[in-house]
């Protein structure tokens, strides 16, 4: 009996030290500096979005993502990383970014991700570096003018899962109705057919889908804030601030206002001073 709990003792010792030996040799993701990995490796990987016109939309001729968030993306890989650093880019949907994040499957996330305290609990924001506002898409001629005709009409309003903006436009509208998607272009769908009156977005991407889709005007003015912020972990505090210096010497040297004005410089109504303002 003696030997017996002596040897299981001993087999348990080893398995113990073993344990402690796999994760020494194999430090967990959170215990990780991203931002010395993606050095060593000269590749920094995005998860961002690629069914936004205007931010992140995949170019089927090429099958390459191709938006603002992408380009600044570019250039932030290579003011941290230098001019051989590359930027990899993995799609995230508004439900993925932040499960995508932290499972560890891309070092950061810009997908119009909008700064709210709740989400900073959970990571670590940039500065903003796009200052968008909560609005409408509607049919051109629709009597929905702003967010308080949807909730006289006790209109439906429609947006994507994983996004927090039906939640605030029924909190100004409570007597609305709310459906949500699976993605903006499963949402513009249900509004072109009929089962919503509005879809309610941030109005830079709602900019991006008027101007794919004509007959649809933004409408309502902002009724609420969204500063968009770069998202990573936590604790990847070294990658934040290097992400910060980078967005800032970008707009010093002029090339943040260059891929602002690239993009946008078509979109009617657009605001270049609130959507820089930081």
């Amino acid at each position: 009996m003696r030997r017996t709990i002596r040897f299981l003792a001993s087999l348990l010792a080893v398995l113990g030290l073993t344990v402690g030996l796999s994760a020494c040799g194999n430090p967990s993701l959170a215990a990780q500096d991203v931002l010395q990995a993606d050095r060593k490796s000269q590749t920094m990987t995005w998860g961002v979005r690629a069914d936004i016109r205007l931010f992140g939309l995949l170019d089927t001729r090429d099958n390459q993502i191709k938006g603002f968030e992408i380009d600044l993306a570019k250039a932030i890989t290579k003011q941290i990383l230098g001019p051989k650093g590359r930027a990899k880019f993995v799609q995230v949907t508004s439900a993925t970014r932040m499960p995508m994040l932290e499972n560890g499957d891309v070092d950061a996330i810009m997908a119009t991700v909008t700064k709210t305290p709740e989400r900073a609990k959970m990571v670590a924001f940039s500065s903003t570096y796009f200052n968008a506002g909560q609005s409408l898409l509607v049919k051109k001629g629709s009597s929905i003018k702003n967010i308080h005709d949807l909730n006289a009409q006790h209109g439906t309003i429609l947006g994507v899962v994983g996004a927090n903006s039906v939640e605030k436009a029924l909190a100004i509208a409570p007597q609305a109705k709310g459906l949500q998607l699976t993605d903006y272009a499963q949402a513009m769908t249900a509004l072109k057919s009929g089962q919503g009156q509005a879809l309610t977005t941030d109005n830079g991407i709602l900019y991006g889908l008027s101007l794919q889709n004509p007959g649809y005007v933004v409408t309502g003015g902002t009724f609420v804030a969204e500063p968009y912020g770069i998202a990573m972990a936590k604790q990847q505090q070294p990658l934040k601030r290097a992400v910060d210096q980078a967005l800032v010497t970008l707009r010093q040297d002029g090339e943040y206002q260059r891929l602002i004005n690239k993009w946008f410089h078509n979109v009617k109504g657009f605001d270049y001073e609130e959507a820089a303002h930081q």
